[in-house]
């Protein structure tokens, strides 16, 4: 029997974002009802619908002539026909413990990545050595959309992976602007794992979330070459930040100058991007014992797009982010930051969620602490510099796990 995952300490259940003061209902039948009727379905898919069934066919008679009683129905028995050989879809049953969803998110990996037997091993590695990394706690966690309803969306809206030479990777676009021409950079079109219709990893500390980039031969995002990828243009780093400044009041200053734009336009539009999701009824803010990961397959809103063809990048998850306070600490040196929203913002909005939007200091560490933050609702994606390989050096700060 699988043992429970050590629960988060009292510091880590808070939310990423302070306290909210309503949530909106999970839809009625659900948890472990809704389990049971999904388990239902799947046994009378694998039965054929119908066997050892027979059907009872009612014959009525016509009123009697003075219309005050209606004659008995007449009932005969007959066999039902023979059952129907439907096939089921297994990419849409959920596995019920944590190292099945594990087991079937590397395969899909491996095969949807091209990763090598190496790229897996640490890839696998970083997930074990985690009580909670994943794709949220399969006990809690009831996704609002199917991965094959995200297909359908996607092949009716003609969406294609980017394969883009320059990024040497499937799934990435090159980044545009004054920023993207002086170190150039592909971004993941999706949240990890970067595959199509596959719920976003969460649980993960931006820690891990470093070291799986690498280990997939890339590495995690700045705060501008996100902020970019998402208004379309990627600027200078040395306008981007103010080196040497403090954090609070840097962004403080970036946020009032700031150009407020979403990533599918200038007007806010919830509506285009996976929000419409709920919280677990009793989630205090955090916690894997308490609050399912309720998120959607990515890549299911087409119309939740930069101008640079990248998606989700809000609703869904929040995802960590590098936010350097030197130039060298860009790539993963520098402190954590936590961009876009997540799939509850339809009915609760906690925070802004522009393109340009930095958050306040969240439980803030450096990015390669072993103690950085990590919740139900909080994922990641990558970034590349254009041209390079696995190779890449480690982030500053990798040789050092302890620091805060």
């Amino acid at each position: 029997m699988r043992s429970s995952p050590s629960l988060p300490s009292a510091s880590e259940t808070a939310d990423s974002v302070p306290p909210l003061a309503a949530s909106p209902d999970a839809p009625a039948a659900r948890g472990a009802s809704g389990r049971g009727i999904r388990a239902a379905i799947g046994v009378s898919l694998a039965l054929g619908l119908g066997a050892a069934v027979y059907g009872i066919v009612g014959a009525v008679a016509p009123r009697r002539a003075t219309g005050r009683v209606e004659e008995a129905p007449r009932w005969s028995v007959v066999e039902a026909p023979a059952p129907v050989a439907l096939a089921l879809d297994e990419e849409d049953l959920e596995p019920p413990t944590l190292e099945e969803q594990r087991r079937r998110l590397f395969a899909r990996m491996k095969e949807g990545l091209g990763l090598s037997a190496d790229q897996m091993a640490a890839v696998e590695s970083i997930f074990a050595a985690s009580p909670v990394l994943g794709q949220g706690n399969p006990a809690l966690t009831l996704h609002p959309m199917s991965r094959s309803e995200c297909r359908r969306i996607r092949r009716e809206a003609g969406v294609v992976v980017a394969n883009e030479p320059a990024c040497g990777a499937p799934g990435m676009v090159p980044l545009e602007g004054p920023g993207a021409s002086e170190r150039p950079v592909c971004m993941d079109q999706l949240e990890f794992p970067n595959l199509p219709c596959e719920y976003p990893v969460v649980h993960v500390r931006a820690r891990e979330a470093a070291l799986l980039c690498r280990a997939v031969g890339k590495r995690i995002c700045d705060a501008h070459e996100w902020e970019g990828a998402c208004a379309g243009s990627v600027g200078p780093a040395q306008e981007e930040y103010v080196w040497g400044r403090p954090r609070q009041e840097t962004n403080a200053h970036h946020n009032v100058i700031r150009q407020k734009v979403w990533s599918y336009g200038p007007v806010e539009d919830r509506a285009r991007c996976a929000m419409a999701g709920w919280r677990t009824p009793g989630c205090p803010g955090g916690g894997w014992d308490k609050c399912g990961s309720n998120t959607f397959p990515a890549g299911a809103f087409p119309e939740c797009k930069s101008p640079l063809g990248v998606f989700d990048m809000h609703g869904n998850v929040a995802e960590h982010m590098n936010l350097p306070t030197s130039d060298a600490e860009r790539g993963g040196g520098g402190y954590t930051e936590m961009k876009g929203s997540w799939f509850v913002f339809a009915t609760m909005k906690a925070h802004e969620d522009d393109c340009h939007w930095r958050a306040p200091r969240w439980h803030e560490t450096r990015v390669m602490s072993e103690v950085s933050h990590y919740n139900y609702h909080l994922g990641f994606r990558c970034c590349k510099d254009a041209g390079e390989g696995s190779d890449r050096d480690e982030p500053a700060g990798a040789s050092e796990p302890s620091a805060q």
